[in-house]
């Protein structure tokens, strides 16, 4: 997988991709990731990215000479070709106006050779590079920032881990919140609980370790009693008690067994959510 980074802050990127999974996956050569200077795209003296937007208002527009330059020079097939499924690559422009960035769409984006991520600034993009150059425009959330450095960093670690080889364990990247795992039941002679304890594209369940008592804090007593099948009915009890507490709306598309319905008929009875 390579990741294609162009920004106007080339330097943002020198600290939060040096570390931890993402730079592992850079020095296994999981992944590969350039950074591209916008302003070394432009043509005049001063380097001009950006420019007061036609119509009036606030702030100031990328310019799209420079943009459309810096992905020519990148060398990814037209934007026909790219739309193919078997292409292999796209162009993302980072946008608040795009659609919101989650774990299935990491998992779309994964599937991919390369990516191309523009980050986009100020007030915002010349809307031609969303109409022509980019193939699709992601947010990753009902926010505003300074820019799409920010964003352009959580795709790439999103997408990461995701990568074969990336996680030490690779079921990690099954168990997580939003993750729809399969429900496959343990290998013969394994010791570990069924997968069906995983979250299922719901919050994830609570993790202990050692120590298992601290500041009057104790591990629940089904956690250590080695009894798989209790161990799989509470977390996924947790996963279900998390998600209507946190995240009532996720509830809403995921499909849910007999027994999740029951779970969830006792946590709305003995517990004072307001649903």
């Amino acid at each position: 997988m390579k990741f294609e980074i162009v920004t106007i802050f080339p330097d943002f990127f020198r600290g939060p991709l040096d570390y931890g999974i993402v730079r592992r996956a850079r020095e296994a050569r999981l992944i590969e990731i350039s950074i591209h200077d916008l302003r070394a795209f432009t043509s005049d003296r001063h380097k001009t990215v950006d420019d007061r937007p036609f119509g009036g208002g606030e702030g100031m527009v990328l310019k799209p000479e420079p943009i459309f330059a810096c992905v020519e020079s990148l060398g990814v097939r037209p934007r026909e070709q790219r739309a193919r499924q078997d292409a292999g690559e796209t162009v993302v422009l980072l946008s608040p106006q795009g659609r919101m960035f989650t774990q299935s769409v990491a998992q779309e984006l994964a599937r991919l050779e390369r990516i191309v991520l523009l980050c986009g600034r100020y007030e915002g993009v010349d809307e031609r590079v969303a109409e022509k150059l980019a193939d699709q425009e992601i947010s990753i959330g009902d926010y505003i920032l300074s820019g799409g450095e920010m964003g352009a960093a959580i795709i790439v670690d999103a997408v990461t881990r995701l990568m074969p080889g990336a996680l030490g364990n690779e079921a990690s990247a099954q168990q997580e919140s939003f993750t729809a795992a399969a429900k496959t039941g343990p290998k013969p002679g394994s010791d570990a609980p069924d997968s069906t304890c995983a979250s299922g594209g719901l919050l994830d369940y609570p993790h202990y370790t050692r120590p298992a008592e601290f500041q009057g804090l104790a591990v629940p007593e089904v956690l250590m009693g080695g009894n798989h099948e209790q161990i799989r009915k509470w977390r996924r009890k947790k996963a279900l008690e998390k998600t209507l507490r946190n995240r009532p709306d996720l509830l809403e598309t995921q499909p849910l067994s007999e027994e999740d319905k029951k779970f969830l008929a006792e946590l709305k009875k003995n517990l004072k959510f307001q649903i």
